[in-house]
């Protein structure tokens, strides 16, 4: 399988693949100042929670040394950690990994060795974003042993990630381990995540997979011919109440009443431990030009007025498990995440 590489770092400077511009030219971005990984962040040119996570740390580590040898650098670098937090307020991974280089930053008196340190945990939190995925892939796939078909949301692929993917991953780890099962994949309106970037990965993959608009998985649950779903994961509540792409909560509920299985994947830096449910999460709205025009051009009447939220909550009992790369936790959630963490 060819391995796509989504994000790097490379002569001082990190390296995205612009996601809006897929599926049809593969461009790559240099950025060299943290404003620029801020608004890559913004506007979906990186984009997926674990991916997030990586450019924000990356991100982190060009504010360093962007701010440089300033008298005031730790104000500044404050400063740029809440811009970074603001760019995106759903997926927790971003803050997540934000606080792990401000804490890296008190830790050190000497903020000329700050770089370097930022730089070096950026590095590690990359590298270990690949092994995580590959685990919760090597968990996972049990859960597709014994289906005909999965369906999954979105894209948590390689794009989301730093490498191999979420729930994407799981079904290419069933693939690799030789099991045999039809995939389908959502379009995912209104950004397409679906139809530009998974199908692309797919292909890229070498997988067959079979392309369906957001509205039709519950007929195709209803006629039998989805077996699971499996899904990515953008927060989840120490509940296990989780947040994900806008359409994820009618496919969990859509799941149960046909009596199919329903997975979250997500790697533990997910979890917000902080949070009792998932009402308390941040939900972010987006510009609703997104719906209301395509590619520039308008496709629905002047004037009319539109509601883009890009996520949505699905509540801990449509979930069948939560897929980690420590282990499935099933319910009840609150005792099977709290062993975990």
């Amino acid at each position: 399988m060819q391995e796509i590489i989504p994000i790097n770092w490379e002569d001082e400077a990190l390296h995205i693949l612009d996601q809006t511009k897929l599926p049809l030219r593969e461009e790559v971005l240099k950025l060299t100042h943290y404003q620029d990984v801020i608004e890559a962040i913004r506007s979906l040119r990186v984009r997926g929670a674990p991916a997030i996570g990586v450019a924000a740390g990356y991100g982190m580590a060009l504010a360093a040394k962007n701010i440089g040898n300033d008298p005031d650098f730790m104000n500044k670098f404050k400063d740029a950690a809440a811009q970074m937090i603001a760019a995106r307020p759903t997926a927790v991974n971003l803050s997540w990994a934000v606080k792990q280089m401000l804490e890296i930053s008190r830790l050190i008196v000497d903020t000329d060795k700050i770089p370097d340190a930022i730089l070096e945990e950026a590095i590690q939190i990359h590298q270990k974003d690949e092994a995580i995925n590959r685990q919760m892939g090597a968990i996972g796939k049990e859960v597709l042993s014994d289906v005909s078909s999965v369906l999954t949301h979105c894209n948590t692929g390689a794009l989301a990630t730093s490498a191999y993917g979420t729930a994407f991953g799981v079904i290419r780890a069933g693939i690799e381990s030789g099991l045999e099962f039809s995939v389908f994949n959502t379009e995912t309106r209104p950004f397409y995540q679906g139809s530009r970037l998974t199908s692309w990965e797919f292909q890229k993959l070498g997988v067959e997979s079979t392309l369906v608009v957001d509205s039709a998985a519950g007929s195709l649950m209803n006629q039998g011919k989805i077996g699971c779903v499996v899904t990515g994961a953008d927060r989840i509540a120490s509940n296990g109440d989780s947040a994900n792409k806008i359409g994820t909560y009618s496919l969990a509920v859509l799941a149960k009443e046909n009596n199919i299985p329903f997975y979250i994947v997500a790697p533990t830096s997910t979890i917000d431990m902080t949070l009792k449910s998932g009402s308390e999460i941040e939900i972010e709205y987006r510009n609703q030009e997104e719906i209301t025009h395509h590619a520039g051009d308008r496709i629905s009447p002047d004037g009319v007025k539109a509601l883009n939220p890009s996520f949505d909550v699905t509540p801990a009992r449509y979930i069948t498990g939560i897929i980690t790369e420590k282990a499935i936790c099933r319910p009840v959630y609150e005792e099977s995440i709290a062993s975990i963490m």
